[in-house]
């Protein structure tokens, strides 16, 4: 699946929904002799694996990466079902409540937590090489890991950016930041807004990608309070939303992303074209964008960090995980397909399959895009700095859910302080329902 796809699912969670997306997973490679024949043939493991149907590339990669993995060696066969899109989360969510989930599963990498709270899926840390490990980012680490152990990787992670149009920041005489700490303050970016603005036939310069729903609000939006000084929920204990989302600093910073709408700055976007019909000069977006840009602009394309409101640049993270299942007859063998997954040259398939950012740094140092020079470097950088994991609790599918809530009501108007403290409401009341989502 393409990170666009990702984001661009529709979060409409009820505050027990369990499960949800799912990223793609790839490891470094280890020696061959991983997936040379250990054992008869007679004694071959048959794994069930599941993903979602994505983008076409993806699912072509994902074959193939299976028929090389089944013709490597002899002991392991994996049989790999798509499951539909639409229909993915509500086709695991049956497979849970009939105990038929299969050995390997894709999911999206903030359900981790309520997948290991209903005990659906295994630890990875005895079962995974440990110079594999050592060699994902640690932003791949930090969303795989729940209560100090790791249950899932990836084979790519993803990242937040804004895109601007060189032409039409040099005409307003803006610098132009090229690293995280170099991101715009937020007073420096308003100022940017309203001068290119005033050059503009609507005055709408910046794409929010309106057009997309769902994780897309919790995905994009978040950094901004979390930039700010406030949070989604209190991460220490993952007991309370309330003084984190409706703090002072949350309210503020989202007070400011309200102004925008009511000063018209904001493109509908609707067609999803905004930015490469040069209907505006701006578009808050994600890694998936560079190519559709990059081949509308070429040279006049620039790409910067999402602008710094007080406490530095913040970006969104995380991506489909690879998890394997407390049913599954075989982990060992599962690991094995994984291990092969994470070798470099497969991982730097599945991204350049979906345009991703690699999810080990050998695969990275071995990037056109996001190598030392790549033109998409800007991601590393934050992945390994700035970066801050969607929350890692059971409550998260309520968590994204009311948060997207709170962000429409916030863009269309409602007052600020009410939609959060409604939010945070909502939240906590679901964590005292679930007797505050204790480890079983």
């Amino acid at each position: 699946m393409g990170s666009r796809d990702i984001l661009r699912r529709a979060g409409r969670l009820t505050r027990y929904c369990v499960l949800s997306l799912v990223i793609t997973s790839s490891l470094l490679g280890c020696d061959r002799d991983n997936t040379e024949p250990t054992q008869p043939a007679s004694s071959v493991a048959e794994l069930d694996v599941w993903v979602h149907s994505g983008q076409q590339s993806e699912r072509d990669t994902i074959q193939n990466q299976v028929t090389r993995f089944n013709a490597a060696q002899r002991n392991v066969h994996v049989k790999l079902t798509v499951l539909p899109e639409g229909a993915y989360n509500a086709q695991v969510q049956a497979a849970a409540l009939a105990d038929d989930l299969p050995d390997l599963l894709e999911f999206d990498g903030p359900f981790l937590y309520n997948y290991v709270w209903q005990g659906h899926i295994r630890e990875l840390d005895n079962l995974l090489p440990e110079p594999l490990k050592q060699d994902l980012l640690p932003s791949v680490i930090q969303q795989g890991t729940y209560n100090g152990k790791l249950y899932s990787v990836a084979t790519f992670d993803s990242g937040l950016g804004l895109y601007g149009r060189r032409g039409d920041l040099q005409a307003v005489g803006v610098r132009i930041p090229t690293t995280p700490g170099e991101a715009w303050r937020i007073d420096e970016f308003e100022r940017l807004l309203a001068a290119l603005a005033k050059r503009d036939a609507d005055g709408a310069v910046l794409d929010l990608k309106l057009n997309y729903s769902g994780e897309w609000y919790t995905y994009a939006f978040s950094p901004v309070i979390q930039s700010a000084g406030g949070d989604l929920i209190e991460r220490t204990s993952f007991q309370r939303s309330d003084g984190s989302l409706n703090s002072s600093a949350a309210v503020e910073a989202m007070t400011r992303v309200q102004s925008w709408f009511q000063h018209k700055y904001i493109d509908p976007n609707l067609d999803d074209a905004a930015f490469t019909s040069g209907r505006v000069a701006l578009s808050w977006g994600g890694h998936w964008d560079y190519n559709r840009y990059h081949a509308a602009l070429g040279e006049e394309l620039v790409v910067f960090p999402l602008p710094n409101f007080g406490l530095g640049s913040k970006t969104g993270q995380g991506s489909w995980n690879w998890g394997i299942t407390t049913r599954s007859q075989h982990p060992q063998a599962a690991a094995r397909f994984l291990t092969f997954l994470l070798r470099p040259e497969e991982v730097l398939r599945m991204a350049d399959a979906n345009g991703a950012v690699p999810a080990t740094r050998s695969a990275i140092r071995r990037s056109h895009l996001y190598g030392e020079k790549g033109p998409l470097r800007l991601f590393v950088a934050q992945l390994e700095n700035t970066a801050i994991a969607r929350p890692q609790t059971p409550a998260y599918p309520v968590i994204t859910s009311v948060f997207q809530q709170a962000f429409e009501d916030i863009r269309n108007g409602s007052n600020v302080r009410n939609a959060l403290d409604k939010a945070a409401a909502t939240i906590d009341q679901d964590i005292e329902d679930n007797e505050g989502y204790l480890v079983r």
